[in-house]
């Protein structure tokens, strides 16, 4: 067993950095850490598309800390309360996913994670799937749990109220899904529970649950969410989110592609540098002498060093000073030979390996992430059934840091 390390100074950044609210009080867990009782936490990420992403990284690596603490840490895989889909922050009720779906996204989520938490060796994450005992609850089961809650409590969530407001429709198993996600709590007896502020009902109902029926405190920790300076919040609805399995090109350009309101709240949540060293950049940030756009770069480094490593991380830089700053092309572009020279866009995409999928290659397209060069200069393509005419050589680009070149050999 890892021993539990419980120096108050790496205690107070743990609970201070990135975090909004403690519960039920910052002294109590405080007091916990400190007393070197080995605690058992978790976080759970429902695998609603095939890729974890920055803001998840940021809880994943709230985990990472308490690990390098000597606490037991899980990486929960929500492959059962994903099928429900969580209404957290929803105005209307998530389309459903299938089994195969949800486990088809999860299968990268733990290399994924690994730059934040270690899954061997001493004091390994574990990795568990809700389906093992979600599946396995019958109706007595669960109208057994059910009782634990009333629907008043459930009818208080913001978004349920609004869409009472607005008369949209509220499903009987959007209820369901806190409910399933304190049984989580319940059976892997946690002490400890965290996640973005936004899941704090579904945690408090966790906490709930091992109160009434285990008398036992389970303590929640809620984490800030990445935002720009007006408290918008940056993730998938609102398109710029940075997936974690990006080429490193295109993780720098994108935390590049932020707003400038964004670098503290990024700097806080997304990076380990030390606090000392935030402290400096955020007061540079006040210097006028000072362009924020070097202290994103510092950012944009950090974020890609964790997920690909410091040789890469360098060469995404190098790269974006020569394709953006300098207002350049790639002197090397990679390059892909087709004997066709008629291609639907998505399907270009595809065959040239600049999307993954079409579902990706639709999302990159919609976003405005895809240029073609005409008469030097790019242009963005978002008609996904755009047909392209390859007459001998097309360049594309996807976002502002991978090029490609497509050649018509006849």
């Amino acid at each position: 067993m890892s021993k539990v390390i419980t120096d108050k100074k790496l205690i107070t950044e743990l609970l201070t950095r990135g975090v909004e609210k403690i519960y039920p009080s910052y002294a109590e867990l405080e007091k916990k850490l400190l007393s070197g009782e080995r605690l058992r936490l978790y976080c759970g990420y429902d695998p609603t598309g095939p890729s974890l992403h920055v803001g998840n990284a940021i809880s994943i690596n709230k985990l990472g800390q308490f690990q390098s603490l000597g606490h037991e840490v899980i990486f929960l895989i929500g492959d059962f309360t994903s099928t429900i889909g969580d209404p957290t922050d929803k105005k209307a009720a998530r389309i459903k996913m299938t089994r195969e779906e949800v486990l088809q996204n999860a299968k990268n989520y733990q290399k994924q994670a690994s730059a934040y938490l270690k899954f061997d060796g001493d004091n390994a994450a574990q990795i568990k799937y809700n389906s093992e005992w979600n599946s396995k609850l019958n109706f007595s089961d669960l109208i057994e749990l059910a009782s634990n809650f009333t629907v008043q409590r459930m009818i208080q969530r913001d978004m349920f109220q609004k869409r009472l407001t607005e008369e949209k429709p509220i499903y009987l198993h959007e209820f369901l899904y806190p409910l399933t996600q304190a049984y989580d709590s319940l059976v892997m007896d946690v002490d400890l529970e965290l996640g973005g502020n936004d899941q704090m009902f579904n945690m408090m109902c966790g906490r709930d649950l091992l109160k009434t029926i285990k008398n036992k405190e389970k303590f929640v920790l809620t984490m800030k969410l990445l935002a720009d300076s007006e408290g918008k919040k940056m993730g998938k609805t609102e398109g710029n989110v940075v997936f974690l399995d990006e080429a490193p090109d295109n993780i720098y350009g994108q935390v590049m592609s932020w707003p400038d309101g964004t670098i503290p709240s990024a700097l806080e949540l997304c990076t380990n540098l030390p606090l000392n060293e935030v402290n400096k950049m955020l007061k540079d940030l006040q210097d006028d002498k000072v362009n924020p756009r070097d202290i994103k770069m510092k950012l944009a480094r950090e974020i890609t060093r964790i997920n690909s490593g410091e040789k890469l991380a360098d060469a995404a830089q190098e790269n974006f000073i020569n394709t953006i700053q300098k207002k350049e092309i790639p002197v090397e572009i990679e390059s892909w030979s087709t004997d066709k020279n008629k291609y639907r866009l998505i399907d270009l995409l595809v065959a040239s390996k600049l999307a993954d999928s079409k579902t990706e290659a639709r999302r990159l397209t919609e976003q405005g992430a895809i240029k073609l060069q005409e008469n030097g200069e790019f242009i963005v393509i978002k008609d996904v059934k755009k047909e392209i005419i390859i007459k001998s050589e097309l360049i594309i680009s996807r976002g502002k840091l991978r090029f490609i070149k497509v050649v018509y050999k006849k």
